[in-house]
């Protein structure tokens, strides 16, 4: 793995990786600011602006960003989380300079033309209003919002629409003077790429941004769990459980992530064998575990009738409980196979790869060796799983989302002690 990182003087940090054998590269850049980073009045205006930043800018209109991208065949997106924003080209090896050219213009000059900012808003407020149709989006939305009540982590990552309707010029500068600050971003790229020509471009190009301190607008998160229950008239009654776990640089992160695995992450884990297959109670259950800088979930999510919800939920209570206790090493090695299987795979896309580096740098300051990790997953065992089992069933906070027909759902409180009972 050729891994390679330089710093500018201004803190604003390169890292790529030259993947032999393609003709392709993946250039992005990740700022360490999302929803998480807003204040309450803010919300949504991180999504908001990472859509303005293809509406046009000092030297190019927005018709030319895209032609210029896609007269080289290559592309150009971006996406919003809670924690980052990250803004990303797919182009061929010769275009890797005009691709980090457009991100650092898009980045640096935007134009925030009132007219592009009232298209925009039209836009957005379609993707809100697509989100509410789609209820195994919504439902972990307000999973979020009850495991962290009145938090900036418990937002929604688009916002609410009465804010977004109010969104001006100067609201999007003013999170970019907070936010988009030099030590705050990176500039990640992999395949066909040479570190000394990326790091060129980015000292001509970032080198002179402004050094600032680091970011200190950011609320610590509180999982108090809780729950919302919506009612509509829906075909299922989507469901939605989260369980407090491990931030992303606990050791027992990789614990969680094989727990989740082996519960919900497969054909052959307990709830899709249970619940689905042995019972018939539903068609979608899973099982992932997510992690931010000071907190993380465990969340499952099924979607089944209204005259099933009850047994369903209630099930997936006594599948949680009896992996504390029971749950094999052969049910371990398995997700161990496929926790490496999805990290390698992974590292055959420079677009994966250039992402995982950005990722790495944000959290370690370093990219380890995909060995290491390999390595801290092996070395979890049985009893650890065990163990992180029972603290989930026994000790953890909660929150629930349920949304459709939902007179016979459960309350979050019967679920808690059909848990810990």
């Amino acid at each position: 793995m050729t891994v390679q990182q330089h710093q500018l003087s201004n803190g604003f940090r390169v890292v790529t990786e030259h993947m032999p054998g393609l003709k392709s590269a993946s250039i992005g850049v990740w700022v360490m600011a999302g929803a998480r980073h807003e204040r309450v009045e803010q919300n949504g205006i991180a999504h908001f602006l990472e859509h303005m930043a293809f509406k046009g800018t000092a030297q190019r209109s927005a018709l030319q960003i895209a032609e210029e991208i896609e007269d080289v065949g290559g592309y150009l997106n971006a996406y919003t989380s809670r924690e980052t924003t990250a803004y990303y080209a797919r182009v061929l090896e010769n275009d890797v300079p005009l691709a980090v050219e457009l991100l650092a213009d898009i980045l640096l000059n935007p134009a925030f033309d009132p007219e592009e900012i009232e298209i925009e808003r039209g836009v957005i407020l379609q993707e809100i209003g697509q989100a509410l149709d789609t209820p195994d989006d919504v439902v972990f939305d307000w999973l979020q919002e009850a495991a962290f009540p009145d938090q900036a982590l418990g937002r929604t990552i688009l916002g609410p629409t009465e804010r977004v309707q109010n969104f001006g010029q100067s609201d999007l500068r003013t999170f970019v003077d907070e936010h988009y600050q030099s030590g705050e971003m990176i500039l990640s790229a992999a395949g066909s790429v040479d570190h000394d020509q990326v790091v060129a471009m980015a000292e001509r190009l970032f080198g002179q941004m402004p050094a600032k301190g680091a970011n200190t607008l950011y609320q610590p998160a509180d999982f108090r769990g809780g729950e919302r229950r919506e009612g509509k008239d829906l075909e299922q009654v989507h469901f939605a459980l989260a369980l407090n776990g491990p931030n992303y640089r606990d050791p027992e992160i990789y614990t969680s992530q094989i727990h989740a695995v082996a519960m919900g992450g497969g054909m052959s884990s307990r709830l899709f064998q249970e619940i689905r297959e042995k019972r018939g109670l539903c068609y979608t259950i899973f099982a992932q575990a997510g992690a931010y800088e000071d907190t993380g979930l465990t969340t499952i999510y099924a979607g089944t009738s209204a005259e099933q919800i009850d047994e369903l939920a209630h099930v997936t209570m006594d599948e949680l409980k009896r992996a504390a206790d029971d749950m094999s090493e052969v049910e371990i090695a398995r997700a161990r196979a496929q926790m490496k299987a999805g990290m390698l795979m992974g590292l055959e896309s420079p677009s994966s790869r250039a992402e995982r580096l950005a990722r790495m740098v944000s959290i370690w300051g370093r990219v380890p060796h995909i060995d290491e990790v390999v390595q801290k997953v092996d070395a979890v065992t049985l009893a650890d799983v065990r163990s992180f089992g029972g603290k989930l069933a026994q000790d953890a906070a909660a929150a629930m989302a349920v949304y459709g027909p939902i007179d016979h759902a459960p309350t979050l409180d019967a679920l808690r002690q059909r848990l810990s009972g």
